[in-house]
């Protein structure tokens, strides 16, 4: 029994004997499920920032550069996960937050009325590129050192939000459960890299969020 990939035969055979799934069956089947997961929940991340911009008609204190690196860090590593063959469940979010990532920048571009001529060239460069990148046409060589600079780029993308962003937690399980699912996988090494470096990254900023958070604890019991 395999729906989506997911084999359910073998899980549904030791438990109709009385048996607990050995890890050999069970394993491969959690990786599944929670691919899927990450998969579904990835088809919202970016809709409440897409709501408040639009609610407030306003994109101050925003970063267009840091949005537009998000952009091309998705266009890179979706565009290698496809090259490469993965299931769907190893990747397929990145093909949701690229969609949520373009749409950003398309408001962010609305909202930042006039637009200078040097985000307009980066824009129609990355219309003139992508297509070729997605559709894997570019040496092998080459294609390996996007994926590795991507995880660059992401790191830079996301720099500023270490000190801005503080809903991170949902992120930075999505990320461990994302070096889970590709290791199962068995996904290039530089694929589990780039969650790693997401789940370090998501990290420190939950490290920064606890340690900022101690002094003003101390501070409100000294008012009391």
């Amino acid at each position: 029994m395999e729906v989506l990939g997911m084999d359910f035969g073998c899980a549904i055979g030791s438990l109709r004997d009385g048996k607990f799934p050995d890890k050999d069956c069970l394993l491969p089947l959690i990786s599944k499920l929670l691919g899927y997961a990450i998969v579904a929940a990835s088809t919202t991340v970016k809709v409440p920032q897409i709501l408040k911009i639009l609610k407030h008609k306003s994109v101050r204190g925003l970063s267009v550069v840091g949005f537009e690196l998000e952009v091309v860090g998705y266009t890179i590593a979706l565009a290698y996960c496809l090259h490469k063959g993965l299931p769907f469940s190893a990747y397929g979010e990145l093909a949701f937050l690229l969609i949520q990532a373009i749409i950003l920048v398309a408001i962010i571009y609305y909202f930042s009325q006039p637009v200078r001529t040097p985000t307009w060239i980066r824009a129609l460069l990355y219309c003139a590129v992508a297509p070729t990148i997605l559709a894997g046409q570019i040496d092998p060589f080459l294609f390996e050192t996007l994926y590795a600079s991507q995880h660059a780029i992401f790191l830079f993308a996301r720099i500023p939000q270490i000190w801005e962003n503080f809903s991170v937690l949902a992120v930075l399980i999505g990320h461990a459960m994302r070096v889970f699912t590709s290791m199962q996988e068995k996904a290039p090494i530089s694929v589990v890299l780039g969650s790693l470096l997401g789940m370090i990254t998501n990290g420190t900023i939950l490290s920064q969020i606890i340690f900022y958070q101690k002094p003003e604890t101390k501070k409100e019991k000294k008012v009391n």
